[in-house]
C-alpha cells in the first residue's frame, strides 16, 4: 500500500467531516468545500498552513508525537482514529524493508488452543488482524457455519463475497463497516503485507460494497459489543462479545462470546451447543458406516 497515499485520503476525509461550527469557528460567505479548509485546520493545531498542508499531502516523515496529537484534536478525532495516525507516522519512518523483516506466518501456541477448545459453553476463535480465523471451538464452528465452508476462512470475504452473509448477520451494514474498519487499521500497521493488499484487492475487485466502505477511510477496532446473529437452527440470538489481544503474539487476538444468564440468548447458545453436538453424533455415525 502507498503510504502516503493512505495518509493524505485519511487526513482528507477526518477534515471533510468537521463542521466550522463544530470547532467553533465562524463561517462568513459560500464555503466550497465541505468541512474545515486546510488554513483552518492549521490554526487550530497551531502550524502553519503549509506545514499541515505538507502532512496532508501524506508526508508524515520526522513528526514528532506533539504534532500529531496536535492534528488529532484539531480534527476531533477519537482513540482509534489518533492511533491510526500514529501508526501511520510510525510506518512513514520505518520503511518497506524493516516492515517486511517483521512480517511472519502467525501460529497459534498449543495453550491458546486449549484454552479455545475449554470454553464447551461459549464461542470462540483465535484471528488475525486480518479475519482470517486460524482456530475455533465446536460451538464456533457451529454459530459461524457457513463462514467455515470456505478457506482460507477469512469473515470479511464471506461478509462481502457470499450472500448468506446477510442472513447470518441481521445488522450486515454494521458488521461489513467494522471489518472493513479493522482492515483499515492493519493497512496502517503494515503497509507491505502482502496477503492483506491481495485481500484488499480481491475485495475491491469483486465487491461494490466494499469499494464504497473502504473509501470512506473510516476505522474501527474490535474490543467489546454486541452482535446478533441468525442461525439457520436456532434462529436469532443477540450475543456479547470480547476481543482479547494474544500477549507475545503480534496481531492475534481470541473472540469469545456469551450471553447473559436467564435470557433469550443465553437459552439460543444452550440449543446451539445441543444442536451442534447433534450435528457431531451424525456425522461420526455416518463415518462409522462408510467404513464398514
Amino acid at each position: 500500500m502507498d503510504n502516503r497515499a493512505e495518509v493524505s485520503a485519511f487526513l482528507t476525509s477526518r477534515r471533510a467531516k468537521i463542521t466550522p461550527e463544530q470547532a467553533g469557528m465562524p463561517v462568513y460567505g459560500q464555503r466550497r468545500v465541505p468541512g474545515l479548509r486546510r488554513g483552518e485546520v492549521a490554526m487550530l493545531a497551531g502550524m502553519s498552513v503549509e506545514y499541515y498542508t505538507r502532512l496532508e499531502r501524506g508526508n508524515l516523515t520526522g513528526v514528532s508525537d506533539s504534532v500529531l496529537d496536535a492534528v488529532a484534536q484539531a480534527l476531533r478525532l477519537d482513540d482509534t482514529e489518533r492511533d491510526h495516525l500514529h501508526a501511520l507516522a510510525r510506518a512513514a519512518n520505518t520503511g518497506p524493508a524493516r516492515v517486511r523483516r517483521r512480517s511472519k506466518k502467525a501460529t497459534v501456541r498449543p495453550s491458546v488452543l486449549r484454552i479455545v477448545e475449554g470454553l464447551h459453553d461459549q464461542p470462540a476463535y483465535v484471528r488475525n488482524n486480518r479475519l482470517d480465523i486460524l482456530a475455533a471451538n465446536p460451538l464456533a464452528r457451529a454459530l459461524l457455519g457457513e463462514v467455515f465452508e470456505a478457506e482460507p476462512v477469512n469473515t470479511c470475504r464471506f461478509v462481502f463475497l457470499d450472500p448468506r452473509a446477510t442472513r447470518l448477520y441481521p445488522d450486515w451494514e454494521r458488521v461489513a463497516r467494522d471489518g472493513v474498519g479493522v482492515l483499515r487499521v492493519e493497512v496502517a500497521k503494515n503497509p507491505y503485507d502482502r496477503e492483506l493488499s491481495n485481500l484488499i484487492g480481491e475485495l475491491s475487485t469483486r465487491s461494490d460494497a466494499f469499494r464504497t466502505m473502504w473509501g470512506a477511510h473510516d476505522v474501527h477496532v474490535f474490543t467489546e459489543g454486541t452482535k446478533r446473529f441468525h442461525h439457520r437452527a436456532v434462529g436469532e440470538m443477540e450475543l456479547v462479545h470480547e476481543s482479547l489481544n494474544l500477549p507475545g503474539e503480534q496481531g492475534l487476538s481470541i473472540t469469545v462470546y456469551s450471553a447473559d444468564p436467564s435470557t433469550p440468548a443465553a437459552d439460543a447458545l444452550k440449543l446451539l451447543a445441543s444442536w451442534a453436538a447433534s450435528q457431531n453424533r451424525d456425522e461420526t455415525a455416518s463415518q462409522a458406516d462408510t467404513e464398514r
